[in-house]
């Protein structure tokens, strides 16, 4: 395992201080104009700063403490045990991302979860961010540490989605294909890359382009990602929408190591939204083109495990339904 890999896209809770920054600086109405935009651009820059230390994960993370460790390992190993249990041997997984929640998106990070990884069963193949590199890599993460890169013992979510058997196969086969996972990886990593542009990659785009060479017969040889991106359009993908909902805060946000606006159409920066891939989007496209695709959704609090089979989501907060399996914690 190279040193210091940063595996998640979005686990940052700063992202939330952007409308914090909105609401603590809203100033009373009427008169000087000017002053209350530098006001109100100070106020952003003060969570941009917050944001940028949350963001900069190379730094290292607080690792939980033994007992939230120890949940975490059993939450992994009820996943695996689900995985076992499903007869599959590939499946795409995400889990959560506690910041992105507060922004509509209960999960942040995806890959694809191999039985035959050349690692250790069931590891998930993903793209994280090397730092000691500043560069983006592919790599093989035990579901173990997978798990535990949501960084938040309290509250957590796993999906694990179920391809039919020839769409199964097809990826399968590619993901395990070094050559092929190694073609579609970008040279530049960007957290909010846009979904149908080059100059940047994240995870995700990263696993929706390798979707699209399993599922797309696309040419063995050349533009790799631009045929992936080309076939995805094709097929009507749509990426998820991230809005700022002010026209600064998308400039702030360029500012930012591992945010980017110069790969976006000049409208949606104009208009503070962001088309990225993400999870959410995968997921639908997956339900939307393999309508026999099953889900499975985990989550887990200090008291409790929930098992759900099927396309509805977990109650927020981790609230069991009637039809769930519900497993206590000591």
């Amino acid at each position: 395992m190279p040193p210091h890999p940063s595996s998640w896209c979005w686990t940052t809770p700063g992202l939330v201080s952007w409308r914090a920054a909105r609401l603590a600086c809203n100033l009373p109405g009427g008169g000087h104009t000017a002053r209350r935009v530098v006001l109100a651009l100070a106020c952003a820059w003060g969570a941009t700063a917050a944001w940028s230390g949350s963001l900069n994960y190379c730094q290292g993370q607080t690792e939980p403490n033994a007992a939230a460790q120890d949940r975490l390992i059993q939450v992994a190993a009820v996943v695996k045990a689900e995985l076992e249990r499903s007869g599959h041997s590939v499946a795409i997984v995400s889990r959560s991302g506690l910041a992105l929640q507060r922004l509509g998106h209960r999960y942040s990070h995806a890959g694809v979860s191999l039985k035959a990884s050349p690692s250790i069963p069931w590891s998930v193949r993903q793209l994280y961010y090397a730092c000691d590199e500043k560069r983006p890599r592919i790599f093989d993460q035990g579901m173990t540490g997978f798990v535990m890169g949501a960084l938040d013992p309290a509250e957590g979510y796993v999906s694990i989605v179920l391809l039919p058997p020839d769409a199964a196969q097809a990826l399968e086969h590619t993901a395990l294909n070094d050559h092929q996972a190694l073609r579609l990886l970008g040279s530049t990593y960007s957290a909010n890359a846009y979904a149908f542009g080059q100059r940047y990659q994240n995870c995700n785009q990263w696993l929706a382009e390798l979707m699209a060479h399993a599922w797309g017969a696309l040419a063995p040889e050349g533009d790799a990602r631009g045929q992936a991106q080309g076939w995805l359009r094709d097929q009507h993908y749509q990426p998820s929408s991230f809005s700022l909902g002010w026209g600064p805060l998308a400039w702030l946000a360029g500012l930012l190591p591992w945010l980017h606006t110069d790969d976006h159409p000049e409208q949606n920066i104009i208009d503070a939204q962001y088309q990225v891939s993400m999870p959410a989007s995968i997921e639908a496209f997956v339900q939307q083109r393999l309508p026999q695709a099953t889900r499975i959704e985990l989550c887990y609090t200090p008291q409790h495990i929930v098992v759900r089979r099927g396309w509805e989501p977990i109650t927020p907060g981790c609230q069991p339904g009637a039809d769930d399996t519900v497993t206590a914690l000591p």
